[in-house]
């Protein structure tokens, strides 16, 4: 491997062998169907109001640098072949992960670099591929490394090393990194034992790397800027910790660019551009709030009301009838509460917080179902239906 180059970077550009069996239900139709529907109309940068017509929406919850969990989840979600080739097999369905993919783990890039691959495969079928960003990924671009192992540091040097190989192309570098980590991840550790006693210069060199990559206006840093932090799709809104009044009322295209705005290290004034406080500070910001999906078994009637008001307050002001959300993981599996106008999908999959088996939510029609293995073993899925 290439030597670790730690000379400032450039931000990206912006741009916009298990055998699983089918579940029992289409989950995705062939690329000519598409031609039968309306195309997708994104508003807002990053993006904000999508109108999707006809498609089926899957959302997938936190991932937190669990590779193996991620595609097990997008296979359940039936927009990932099962080949280990990482082809987008969903047609025109759209696919909304709810933020999180940072910490815990070691295969974050890994996970961003596979979502945007299929990204640009489902778009060539109709489909779509968008991402929210949680309280962890603010957390790294504020330089909060609290929660990130070792691996992690260690994919960070990695990733570097390949971008230094392509010449500092991001989008190459960036798009190609899901297929070349795993070799790269298997050579790292051949070698691992030439470090020895030099543990504490390689965490500083992965602290180093991960700062370069993340810090505002660092390319991954802008990478994530591209994302929302409140993201509604059709009659739905999808955000990582929890949408309130205030927020409706403040803007949520207005957060989502004051948020895109300080990832890309941009400022008006040329000093440091500040920290959206609204969307991602405060136990009541969209990407911490967790009112929404806490256990409601140790409230009151009356303060249950009160979160239910609350929640249709919200819903009516941005014109949705439901929310997603992730951040806080349901033991029970994916749920919903208050009339279903909160589905909570955040399940600890990763191995870095519960490693429960994967879920996934559906939409079709605005009517909602839970993908989940029948099995631990993943070998056979099955969908629990809503109204």
């Amino acid at each position: 491997m290439a030597s670790l180059c730690l000379t400032p970077l450039p931000p990206p550009p912006p741009s916009q062998p298990r055998k699983l069996l089918e579940p029992n239900y289409s989950s995705s139709s062939s690329p000519s169907s598409s031609l039968n529907l309306k195309p997708i109309v994104v508003n807002g940068n990053p993006p904000t109001f999508v109108s999707a017509p006809g498609r089926r929406i899957v959302a997938v919850g936190d991932l937190h640098g669990d590779l193996d969990q991620a595609r097990c989840a997008l296979e359940m979600a039936g927009v990932l072949s099962s080949d280990g080739e990482d082809v987008w097999t969903g047609g025109e369905t759209v696919l909304i992960q709810l933020g999180d993919i940072l910490d815990r783990g070691d295969d974050e890039i890994a996970i961003l670099s596979l979502l945007r691959s299929l990204d640009i495969q489902a778009k060539a079928e109709g489909g779509a591929v968008f991402q929210v960003n949680g309280n962890h990924e603010t957390m790294n671009v504020e330089g909060d490394f609290r929660y990130v192992v070792s691996g992690a540091f260690d994919e960070c040097i990695d990733f570097l090393e390949y971008l230094d190989e392509c010449t500092n192309d991001w989008e190459e570098a960036f798009v190609s990194w899901i297929g070349v980590s795993g070799r790269w991840k298997k050579e790292r550790k051949m070698s691992q034992n030439y470090w020895g006693p030099l543990n504490l210069v390689k965490r500083q060199k992965g602290m180093i790397a991960r700062s370069m990559l993340l810090r505002p206006g660092g390319p991954l840093a802008s990478e994530l800027a591209q994302h929302a932090v409140v993201l509604k799709v059709n009659d739905w809104v999808f955000c990582h910790g929890g949408l309130l009044p205030h927020h409706v009322a403040y803007g949520i295209e207005r957060m989502n660019g004051e948020v895109s705005h300080w990832m890309r290290g941009l400022s008006e004034s040329g000093d440091s551009p500040q920290i959206p406080f609204m969307a991602t500070r405060g136990y009541d910001s969209v990407v911490w709030n967790r009112l929404f999906s806490r256990d409601v078994s140790d409230l009151e009637d009356y303060q249950i009301k009160q979160i239910h008001s609350i929640l249709e307050e919200t819903l009516q002001a941005v014109g949705a009838t439901a929310m997603v959300v992730g951040h806080t993981p349901q033991t029970l599996g994916v749920n919903c509460k208050y009339n279903c106008s909160i589905w909570r999908i955040d399940v600890g999959m990763s191995s870095g917080v519960l490693n429960s088996r994967p879920e996934v939510l559906e939409v079709r029609d605005n009517k909602a179902r839970i993908i989940r293995s029948r099995r631990d073993t993943y070998s056979e899925f099955q969908a629990i239906d809503y109204i």
